[in-house]
């Protein structure tokens, strides 16, 4: 099961293994209270495209598509998180961002259902 949460809210042991997956750390929120087991940083999109994207929810679509397009060249790490999701029975994505409806995590969790 792959789950997806703010790094915002409280971290409970139904989130099994709990990745952040966001390329700049949550404001104000300590290593202590976010309870990562995992950092991917460049698992994230590019600053580019974050910046582009600006959490518009008009620009979901394309930034879907652009950010999908920017994984096919992160094969490696997206297998590394493949591989967590066979060893663990919940991972939960971690991310920032205040629209839990159109951020990063969200696209993660639909490619790594694909697999």
């Amino acid at each position: 099961m792959i789950k997806i949460k703010r790094a915002y809210k409280p971290a409970d042991e139904g989130d099994g293994f709990r990745i952040l997956v966001d390329r700049l750390w949550p404001r104000g929120v300590s290593k202590e209270r976010a309870k990562l087991d995992l950092w991917l940083k460049d698992v994230a999109p590019s600053n580019e495209l974050r910046k582009w994207f600006a959490h518009d929810p008009e620009r979901w679509g394309g930034f879907q598509v652009k950010y999908r397009a920017e994984l096919k060249d992160k094969k490696d790490i997206l297998k590394e998180m493949k591989d967590n999701k066979k060893e663990e029975s919940i991972i939960t994505l971690v991310y920032g961002a205040k629209d839990e409806n159109h951020n990063n995590a969200v696209v993660l969790r639909d490619l790594l259902k694909e697999f």
